[in-house]
């Protein structure tokens, strides 16, 4: 009998064990995983794994639903400074778009972040990370796009860098210069899209400080032609694509986003048939972000179901930012992703996991409890995953485990 460093033994439900396609079985009843070096080592049924391996530290499965780490594959957690005078205009009935021409918004988080220093930005985000990881994300990306000016964004990245070294989670940092037009550059689009291209890109890439570049192609923000000219100019240093796209209106964010190639397009509130056709056709995965739409207090949601009758990939992620969305809890998302979006609990908790992992081109890494992945996991004390979404506004019991290592909670049983 083979040892390993834990099992998981006998879950009344495992989900996605199946491969990376989705079409293998989407649930297990009574199964076991083993774990060893901090990967999968093995995933089937309780008395077939009992035969084969003894764990060093077993957890107790029974009563329980194991689920692969939450993927949240929108954030924006490095930044300093409070909008929740903001809140309170919104509260009063003013628009987000009316305080963003007022100064608000993200110009307000730039004036912020300009003035932290990077151990400042550091120590702000830290408890927000470390509350997402207990809450069950494993794998993390996070964004920069507070600076608006090279320092400052490297900066930001920096900080992304240092938290990735301490925490237990996976984290992914994507180069996000292309969030605003900075006051200082008003009057002159060009001259910072130029400095977005031919400056701050090559910056980033050459000290590796991120995987992907995102811009926000949106109405007042950067039009299309901008956002692919940008978005075209970091591929061939190593930054994939990413984009905000049709958030506040139909802005062609989309098409965008396959054009490019673009790993994933996020938020597509407004997306258009188009749009979601065009998504299709070139593989890019719809990062839907309902907590954003909750928060702001809009009535249009992204049309997930239209998006999965269409072939396209669905992922959704929380969207943690200092503005249109605190939420930092994936199985709130979850939650309301079968409230608002018409997901089943099934297919949210997918969205949430597998989905978040192809968003981020780590679907052979992480999102699935399959041999040979990471064994990112999150063990339930609720016998049925539907469970995880039904109570999704509570703190339900959790056992959260980063690659083999148990991080929150858990009812172990050793000898």
């Amino acid at each position: 009998m083979e040892k390993v460093e834990l099992l998981i033994e006998d879950c009344d439900r495992l989900l996605f064990p199946g491969d990376e396609s989705g079409e293998g079985q989407p649930v297990l009843d009574r199964a076991s995983v083993a774990v060893d070096g901090g990967r999968i080592r093995a995933v089937g049924p309780a008395k077939r794994i009992a035969g084969l391996f003894r764990g060093h530290r077993r957890l107790d499965g029974r009563g329980r639903t194991l689920t692969p780490g939450f993927v949240d594959s929108h954030t924006h957690i490095v930044f300093a400074g409070d909008r929740a005078g903001e809140f309170e205009e919104r509260c009063r009935g003013v628009p987000y778009e009316r305080i963003a021409a007022a100064g608000g918004g993200i110009r307000a988080t730039v004036r912020a972040t300009r003035a932290a220093s990077e151990e400042e930005l550091v120590a702000l985000a830290r408890p927000r990370l470390e509350r997402m990881v207990r809450l069950g994300a494993t794998t993390i990306e996070i964004k920069s796009g507070y600076g608006l000016e090279l320092d400052t964004e490297l900066r930001m990245l920096r900080a992304v860098r240092t938290l990735a070294a301490e925490s237990p989670a996976r984290l992914v940092a994507t180069f996000m210069g292309a969030h605003e037009i900075p006051d200082e550059y008003r009057s002159d689009r060009g001259g910072y899209i130029d400095l977005l291209c031919e400056t701050m890109a090559p910056a980033v890439a050459e000290a590796g400080l991120a995987e992907f570049q995102d811009v926000f192609c949106e109405r007042g923000v950067f039009t299309p032609e901008e956002s692919r000219r940008i978005l075209e100019a970091g591929k061939p240093l190593g930054l994939r694509p990413k984009v905000h796209a049709d958030e506040l209106a139909p802005s062609g964010g989309s098409e965008v986003a396959a054009a490019v190639g673009a790993a994933s397009a996020d938020h597509l509130m407004h997306v258009t048939e188009r749009g979601i056709a065009r998504l299709r056709e070139c593989g890019v995965v719809a990062t839907l972000l309902p907590g954003t739409t909750f928060f702001l207090g809009m009535e249009s949601y992204a049309p997930a179901r239209r998006l999965i009758e269409a072939g396209v990939e669905v992922a959704i992620a929380t969207d943690r930012n200092p503005g249109s969305s605190t939420i930092e809890s994936m199985a709130f998302i979850a939650g309301l992703s079968c409230l608002r979006l018409g997901l089943s609990p099934l297919e949210a908790l997918r969205a949430a996991t597998a989905g978040g992992a192809r968003a981020l081109g780590l679907e052979e890494e992480t999102g699935r409890i399959a041999e040979g992945l990471s064994a990112d996991l999150v063990l339930w004390e609720v016998p049925h995953e539907s469970r995880i979404c039904y109570e999704f506004e509570n703190f339900l019991p959790r056992t959260v485990i980063t690659a083999g290592r148990i991080i929150e909670g858990g009812r172990s049983f050793d000898g």
